[in-house]
């Protein structure tokens, strides 16, 4: 058990890290040929911040452990939202631009009912994993029409975007994407090897260690974000992470193996991430001007506690 856990958690902090160099990297290269902030913000930033998710689900999807990577797309979206945003609330209140409210959140809510009713078969196969990449491509031309559209005063205002030369951004691009790949590799291994050793299932492994260990970047850039009073980033990033992981992570094993789904993912996992999604906007529905503070805060981290005791007393019973 010694070298399934050292990989595990070594794989998980360099998952961290390169996801890191990955985003600096490919804003930068991104900055220096020309593309705008908000376009940088909506792809490179959105892949970067979900990259660990993919590469893990490509990697277990590789490796045979395809309910490990449904597990870590829907354990994701689970700690994005009561974890991550839950802990930034924490932090600094989170206001919610009325754009996103009426755009990306009605939205992602759409995504998370398609990924349900492809999901009720208890099946992901090629047809599905297909479905999951068209809906990606649609919302992808979806957020640069939000944008387009939005006047001044609803565009977030984005992070200070790096300053390296051409050659420092590829350097840390091209460094960043390869340790996420060996690192997603290293993670995949040790989780299924920690799995087998004690009788617990993948699927709770992806939903619970791999989901969190992938969603730490999304939690880093938040509670950064939150420091810097730049706090209507968070629920952009996580709304835009969420997207990724149903359309793009979900799609991965099906595309690659047909898997069968348990039918716990549909009455556990997927009505959690269900509730926690119309959670999050009549959180920020109830609140005039739209925000979610630090009670709602409270609520989504203890939502997670929560969930995290029934995923114990079920694997345990």
């Amino acid at each position: 058990m010694l070298y399934p856990i050292l990989a595990l958690i070594a794989g998980l902090v360099l998952l961290v890290w390169s996801a890191d160099r990955f985003v600096i990297g490919a804003a930068a290269t991104a900055k220096n040929f020309g593309m705008s902030p908000m376009l940088i913000g909506l792809t490179i930033v959105s892949f970067g911040t979900s990259a660990p998710e993919i590469l893990v689900s490509l990697m277990a999807a590789t490796s045979g452990a395809g309910d490990l990577a449904i597990g870590n797309a829907l354990g994701s979206n689970i700690a994005n939202i009561a974890l991550v945003l839950g802990v930034t609330a924490l932090i600094a209140p989170l206001p919610v631009k009325s754009g996103v409210l009426k755009k990306e959140l009605p939205l992602l809510l759409g995504v998370t009912l398609l990924a349900g009713i492809l999901l009720f078969d208890l099946q992901l196969n090629q047809l599905d994993g297909v479905i999951l990449l068209i809906a990606l491509g649609v919302c992808l031309y979806l957020f640069n029409r939000f944008q387009k559209s939005a006047p001044d005063d609803e565009l977030s205002e984005d992070e200070e975007l790096p300053e390296l030369e051409t050659r420092q951004a590829l350097f840390w691009l091209i460094v960043g994407l390869t340790i996420l790949a060996v690192s997603s590799r290293m993670l995949v291994w040790g989780a299924t090897e920690i799995a087998l050793s004690l009788g617990v299932s993948k699927l709770v492994i992806g939903l619970t260690i791999v989901a969190i260990g992938t969603s730490l970047p999304e939690l880093a850039a938040s509670v950064a974000s939150a420091l810097k009073n730049h706090h209507d980033i968070a629920i952009g990033n996580v709304v835009g992470s969420n997207i990724f992981n149903l359309l793009a992570v979900m799609a991965i094993p099906g595309l690659i193996s047909p898997i069968g789904v348990d039918a716990v993912v549909l009455q556990r996992d997927y009505i959690a991430m269900l509730g926690l999604t119309f959670a999050l906007m009549a959180f920020a529905l109830w609140q005039k001007p739209p925000s979610i503070n630090r009670f709602e805060g409270s609520l989504l981290t203890a939502a997670y506690a929560a969930y995290l005791f029934l995923l114990y007393t079920m694997t345990v019973g």
